[in-house]
């Protein structure tokens, strides 16, 4: 478990740690490696290290891989282009907006029909350059989408993928919700209430809002895993590091863009090896990296926040903030079944 790592979390934390990870050489899959047979979920796929990672599961022979996106059309296109690439693929779009607790909600129903799920990649997440407003849940766009709605997302499909467990499987259901190096970097105010932080405009900036996101969702699936049985489903953290090439900064003004490009061309990894860092987490990964942050295909600290009192303090009031907010779908006793049943 990452709690045996905390005299390595200050390093982590630095620019030549940043260094470090950024320049840590891939670790292949076995070449041994295939997945036939397996169904495979990723959302946010039909760009980036999602859609890299689907060309992955493809090139290891997965049965049913399913793009979970946005839009239908960009889906469609990009599963256009992977079904060509290999003929006689089973590829679905399914659509999920995760600015929208309904739209999440349907899907999962969708998922629940399938006759086995054998790895899910929660890839989603946007930063969004001017502070922005969710109509339905009152919500910053960045926190609602990367933090609150991964987490619904997250819970809903636990019971679920624990059904889906199939007797005599080399392992479990892998339920994989992606990190970023940037909740190594970023701090936050840790007094008061957490989530209406994030509902006022005062102070807003996309990086800031979106190193705090992924830092929560940290702290999230850390929590998460502890009413999980590990023989039921894994659940894990993936960093896929800096990576060139995604298209994520595509809305930054000019300049600003020009000096992501700039710094990317200088340190950022190639798409398809930030997507090995989902493949290790989903195929190589076993009980050891449950709960845990996976970086640089190893596991890796927690941020060191998270090993002080002030973060127990913190994590504990946000994951009450949290099972309020998702009350409505009943998230706590959603989780309390699962941990009773062990």
């Amino acid at each position: 478990m990452s709690s045996e790592l905390e005299s390595q979390a200050a390093f982590e934390a630095t620019l030549i740690g940043f260094l470090y990870r950024q320049y840590t050489q891939p670790r292949p899959v076995p070449a041994d490696t295939r997945v036939t047979d397996q169904v495979a979920i990723v959302t946010g796929s039909n760009i980036g290290i999602g859609f890299e990672a689907c060309r992955q599961y493809l090139r290891l022979g997965i049965s049913h891989l399913i793009m979970a996106v946005r839009s239908q059309a960009k889906g469609d296109e990009a599963a256009h282009k992977l079904r060509k690439e290999f003929p006689g693929s089973n590829v679905s779009v399914w659509t999920v907006e995760m600015e929208s607790y309904d739209s999440i909600r349907a899907f999962v129903d969708r998922c629940a029909a399938l006759p086995r799920i054998d790895m899910v990649i929660l890839n989603a997440a946007l930063m969004r350059m001017a502070y922005t407003t969710v109509p339905a849940t009152g919500h910053e766009l960045t926190m609602q989408v990367n933090y609150l709605s991964t987490a619904l997302l997250a819970i809903l499909l636990l019971p679920i993928l624990k059904s889906k467990k199939i007797d005599g499987a080399k392992r479990p259901p892998v339920l994989s919700i992606v990190g970023s190096d940037l909740a190594y970097r970023t701090e936050m105010e840790t007094k008061g209430p957490i989530l209406q932080q994030f509902d006022k405009s005062e102070g807003f900036g996309e990086l800031l809002w979106y190193g705090r996101s992924k830092l929560l969702l940290t702290f999230f699936v850390a929590k998460l895993a502890e009413f999980v049985d590990a023989d039921d489903v894994l659940i894990n953290m993936p960093n896929p590091g800096t990576i060139k090439g995604t298209g994520f900064f595509r809305d930054f003004p000019t300049l600003a863009g020009k000096l992501v490009a700039f710094l990317h061309f200088l340190f950022g990894r190639r798409v398809d090896v930030g997507a090995t860092t989902y493949l290790d987490a989903t195929v190589v990964r076993g009980k050891e990296g449950h709960g845990s942050f996976i970086s640089d295909w190893a596991i890796k600290p927690y941020p060191l926040i998270w090993y002080g009192a002030e973060g127990k303090v913190l994590n504990e009031r946000l994951w009450e903030e949290t099972m309020q907010e998702l009350n409505f779908v009943g998230a706590s006793k959603i989780l309390e079944d699962l941990k009773t049943r062990h």
